[in-house]
């Protein structure tokens, strides 16, 4: 059975960065997608990013586009978030979460497209 365990997150100020990881416990993720969902205080799922592993593809939301970036190692089969210039509206609980599909590209699907979720890790952006 498929697990995610993410790890990373933490407090930090605004301007600074952190780096997310969400590890699989699956020998290779091919022909998966891997997203990242966030979920503030009093507010649903945002998804956040997502990557079609296979391809490589990957894609943001427009309140992350250019401050955080996605990306694989496939010889650990761990997907990455490196968040920067953090905000303290990026406050909230990160999770990764992932769906097989042969499915090239990458789109942000609602929370209920995906069928295997972490546990979370919480980011606090503050001063």
């Amino acid at each position: 059975q498929l697990h995610l365990v993410e790890s990373g997150g933490g407090l930090v100020q605004p301007g600074g960065s952190l780096r997310l990881s969400c590890e699989a416990s699956v020998v290779t993720l091919h022909n998966y997608t891997i997203a990242w969902f966030r979920q503030a205080p009093g507010k649903e799922h945002e998804g956040v990013s997502c990557m079609s592993y296979s391809g490589g593809t990957t894609n943001y939301a427009n309140s992350v586009m250019g401050r955080f970036t996605i990306s694989r190692d496939i010889f650990t089969n761990t997907v990455n978030l490196q968040m920067n210039n953090l905000k303290p509206e990026d406050t909230a609980i990160y999770y990764c979460a992932t769906r097989p599909t042969l499915q090239v590209l990458c789109a942000l699907y609602p929370p209920n497209w995906y069928n295997t979720w972490g546990q979370g890790t919480q980011v606090t952006v503050s001063s």
